[in-house]
């Protein structure tokens, strides 16, 4: 896709975004909540799974669309929402493109591109986080079908989910090499969500706690091959955090912009905030670490558009731009003062937005032991 293309689908995303969703952001951050309708009506104007094959009913893009529409969700202070949408479209429906079978396939990607189904990923539990070798939910064979018991927690899109992609335990006592990946429909008996999680930030991303008990699942529910889950879980991760940097670098590119806006207007001692020093060094600190990560971002898509992106500089990536991201937003609201820590001035979202972006896909921590070992080789 030439730059051209890309232009015009994030114009078109610019556009749609600020008919559907700039009007009732303020409501939906009040609510903690964004109606079920949102998906179906992001499925109308294209914006859903936007690189599935064009079988799927999707544009058949390269995943470089999918990154861009991710960017301008952040970059319009919609964090919540980006997160919500990259699961759905840039984890979610990628699993199943790539591990799924034709007829698991033709069941579930074209709903998801429409968002007549609204997809979730539930790995982490109440006590596996970052290391999702440690899981406890597991499926159990019952003659054709799978016997499924257990709980997640922090589950992005679990209010609302249609379909989730659930990894569970199938080869107890092997860890990571005895974990398969199903396919649940939602409205299967024995599934029940738990009340919405409450957090400090991305409001409008509703997350849940989720319960397994003896859900019946068809044979045709494994997602990949036995015991291979966390293989596909690997396998996919880079493209994970790539749509995480996306986020991290355009919003930290819109904190920047609303600050310049609000610095260029606002008076102190008889001069724009703009005036000062400490103003205009501290801006071009911001400007200087979102140039550089934005490079380190795009060289990263690049190499994904070839298959060539690598584990290690996945993490690299996703440790500097969520680390930028925080640091950057910070700088920003500073600039604004006790404004920018009331609810009334945007730059407090892309705040509170920012935070969980260093925890969730691997933490800081853990993108640093990966690094480390792609260093010293253990």
């Amino acid at each position: 896709m030439d730059n051209e293309e890309l232009t015009l689908f994030r114009d078109m995303t610019r556009r749609a975004l600020e008919q559907e969703i700039s009007p009732n952001i303020e409501e939906w951050e009040a609510q903690h909540m964004v109606p079920r309708e949102l998906w179906n009506t992001l499925g109308q104007a294209g914006l859903l799974c936007p690189d599935l094959p064009e079988e799927f009913g999707a544009a058949g893009t390269t995943p470089q669309v999918t990154f861009a529409i991710i960017e301008e969700m952040a970059r319009m202070g919609f964090g919540g929402i980006a997160s919500g949408y990259g699961i759905h479209s840039n984890i979610v429906a990628p699993y199943i493109e790539h591990f799924g079978t034709e007829e698991q396939k033709a069941q579930w990607l074209p709903k998801m591109v429409t968002g007549e189904v609204l997809g979730a990923l539930a790995m982490t539990e109440p006590g596996a986080g970052s290391d999702v070798q440690s899981i406890r939910t597991n499926a159990v064979k019952d003659g054709d079908e799978w016997v499924l018991n257990g709980s997640k927690i922090f589950i992005t899109n679990g209010m609302l989910a249609d379909l989730i992609i659930v990894a569970a335990i199938t080869d107890p006592g092997k860890g990571a090499k005895g974990t398969s990946l199903f396919l649940v429909d939602a409205t299967l008996p024995g599934f029940e969500r738990g009340k919405k999680i409450e957090k400090m930030g991305q409001h409008t991303s509703d997350t849940a706690e989720l319960f397994f008990q003896d859900v019946r699942l068809p044979a045709s529910a494994l997602l990949g091959e036995l015991n291979k889950g966390f293989v596909i879980m690997m396998t996919e991760l880079p493209r994970e955090r790539l749509g995480i940097a996306a986020q991290a670098v355009a919003s930290a590119e819109g904190a920047l912009d609303i600050t310049v806006d609000y610095v260029l207007e606002r008076k102190a001692f008889g001069q724009t905030i703009a005036s000062f020093q400490n103003t205009r060094f501290t801006l071009a600190d911001v400007k200087i670490e979102i140039a550089v990560n934005r490079a380190f971002y795009e060289k990263c898509a690049d190499a994904y558009a070839q298959d060539k992106l690598s584990s290690e500089d996945a993490a690299m990536l996703k440790y500097a731009s969520t680390e930028m991201q925080c640091k950057t937003i910070d700088q920003c609201l500073q600039m604004f003062g006790g404004y920018g820590y009331t609810i009334e001035y945007p730059i407090s979202r892309f705040y509170t937005d920012a935070r969980i972006q260093r925890i969730y896909g691997g933490t800081s921590e853990i993108m640093k032991e990966l690094v480390a070992r792609s260093i010293l080789g253990r």
